[in-house]
């Protein structure tokens, strides 16, 4: 086992299967040695985080829906990386959607998106911190409490 895999099986994480586009899209695109995964929402398997922010949601729950987006991120990345997730060379970039209500306090949506960061920097170390943006939506697909995608530099 690799040490990104050991360090994922340490923190008691379990990476699902790669999920399927759900529209016209592809999960990934490698081009040169970037990454670009399309954005990865809140639900493994049967396990689904919706809501919005503000209205039926508090930030822990959100930080807990960040947590599944990354999950699946990582699936994706070991997916683009042939399995071998110590090509990952940086994380780059997240950005991150969180369905919220426009009443929300804005600075609860980045405190909802570090559930998704704090993964990417415990798997990763220093080459896991990575610029972000952290927004607010009125709705997201299925609707799901996060959406995340992100862009990684592989070897």
């Amino acid at each position: 086992m690799n040490p990104i895999d050991q360090k994922i099986e340490a923190l008691g994480l379990t990476l699902p299967e790669p999920s399927a586009p759900v529209a016209n899209y592809v999960p990934y695109v490698i081009s040169g040695n970037l990454v670009f995964i399309s954005g990865q929402i809140s639900k493994v398997g049967d396990d689904m985080i919706g809501g919005r922010l503000g209205e039926d949601m508090d930030v822990a729950q959100g930080q807990k829906a960040a947590r599944l987006s990354a999950l699946n991120l990582l699936a994706q990345m070991k997916a683009a990386c042939g399995g071998d997730l110590t090509r990952v060379k940086r994380v780059v970039k997240l950005g991150g959607f969180v369905q919220a209500l426009p009443a929300a306090t804005a600075a609860d949506i980045p405190k909802v998106i570090n559930g998704c960061s704090d993964i990417m920097v415990a798997v990763f170390g220093d080459a896991g911190r990575h610029a972000r943006f952290a927004v607010s939506a009125p709705s997201l697909p299925l609707d799901v409490a996060v959406e995340i995608d992100a862009i990684i530099e592989i070897e």
